[in-house]
């Protein structure tokens, strides 16, 4: 129970002087109900007593103040601090549910834009960490950023940080609502998040020489099994992308491995690493890269085999007017309205695949090429570009401009 509080002083002082009368005329009271000799006197004192009491808490509760946890909302500390443009590098993009667009940067923290203002948000609010990674929403619109610290998930009023449970077992499981972080592709791991809990799950190893020929030696700051993307197709399917032991799908029931050398360690040495997976409008898959696609498909039990799932790589996208040079891309999205594919390399561009020929879309800024990191398509089909060197772009229908706040 709380201690009483006064509004001033001279209500202090009144208010004991006010005890104090009540004091002397309960004395009063006693000292002739003593003299009687019957129990009816003794009765009323405790009915005075009572009485008194009543008073007395009357009185104190018009004098006390308002509950100190009510806050005045002209003092009122709120997160973020408006600015008014995106940072220079923008590594993350998404649309909430409500319409209003979220834009992380790469040790700038996280940016929200309401259609209006521009809020940043940074550890010094709560975020774990200033390195976004991803973004998404869980049905209930909080909003949860991926970082290689950790994961902070915010309500709207404050940011949380998930810890990571190591899953008993190792056991994988696969629910309609888990959402899915990588950290950054820290160590041999992703992490799933049931609404409850934050699981780390180990993806099982293989031996990476005799399957892809490359000869690996382990390394403390990274692991050939660190995942570089999360893809979760239409069926509900999980893709993870690694930095060199290619893509391991998982259905919640069955899962493999896709062992191929394009999606490892190349000939010449370079290590690109499978950074987006895609569906196609025809239900082709295609793993960060121009030069293969992938069909995948169940196989039945014969004989003493269990059934499993299995897959066919054929020939890539054809050249046509112009083409990739390098022919791996970072971040990939269907076109809402023609089911064409976007393409987004580095430090080439956009490219559009129509399924039959390729088109470029060079991106430039104040004079000079764009470095691209990420791209996303909001929920009207709209697609977004972040960069390395100039902030965020938007398609307009014909070329991808630089986004400035209206």
């Amino acid at each position: 129970m709380g201690s009483i509080q006064f509004r001033t002083p001279i209500c202090q002082f009144q208010f004991l002087r006010f005890v104090n009368l009540i004091i002397n005329c309960l004395h009063l009271n006693f000292y002739f109900t003593s003299r009687q000799t019957n129990h009816y006197p003794m009765i009323l004192s405790i009915r005075s007593l009572i009485f008194c009491f009543g008073l007395l808490t009357c009185y104190a509760c018009q004098g006390q103040q308002q509950p100190t946890t009510e806050q005045d909302p002209a003092t009122e500390t709120l997160l973020g601090k408006e600015v008014t443009e995106l940072p220079t590098q923008v590594w993350a993009i998404y649309q909430e549910r409500s319409g209003h667009y979220w834009f992380g940067g790469n040790g700038e923290g996280v940016y929200f834009h309401d259609g209006s203002k521009l809020i940043e948000y940074t550890t010094a609010d709560g975020l774990v960490d200033n390195q976004i990674r991803g973004i998404q929403e869980d049905k209930f619109g909080n909003i949860y950023f991926d970082t290689p610290t950790g994961v902070s998930r915010f309500d709207g009023k404050s940011f949380t940080t998930l810890y990571p449970v190591t899953s008993p077992l190792n056991q994988w499981k696969l629910e309609r609502d888990d959402l899915w972080f990588s950290m950054n592709g820290n160590g041999n791991a992703v992490y799933r998040y049931d609404g409850t809990s934050l699981y780390l799950l180990t993806l099982p190893e293989y031996d990476l020489e005799k399957d892809l020929g490359i000869e690996y030696v382990k390394n403390p700051s990274f692991s050939p099994y660190g995942v570089y993307s999360i893809h979760q197709d239409k069926d509900g399917v999980m893709w993870f992308g690694t930095l060199m032991a290619g893509v391991y799908r998982y259905d919640g029931t069955d899962a493999m491995w896709i062992k191929e050398k394009e999606l490892s360690v190349l000939d010449d040495g370079r290590v690109p690493a499978v950074r987006s997976i895609i569906q196609d409008k025809d239900g082709y898959y295609w793993l960060s890269n121009s030069q293969s696609r992938y069909r995948f498909y169940w196989v039945d039990m014969t004989g003493d085999e269990p059934g499993h799932w299995a897959y066919e790589k054929t020939e890539g996208m054809t050249a046509g007017p112009d083409h990739m040079e390098f022919p791996y891309f970072m971040s990939a999205v269907t076109d809402d309205n023609t089911g064409d594919l976007w393409m987004l390399t580095y430090s080439n561009g956009m490219w559009r695949y129509d399924g039959e020929q390729l088109f470029h879309y060079p991106i430039t800024h104040e004079g000079k090429d764009v470095l691209l990191y990420t791209m996303y398509k909001d929920r009207e089909g709209g697609i977004w570009l972040g960069s390395h060197n100039a902030g965020g772009f938007r398609f307009n229908g014909e070329e991808f401009e630089h986004f400035v706040l209206p």
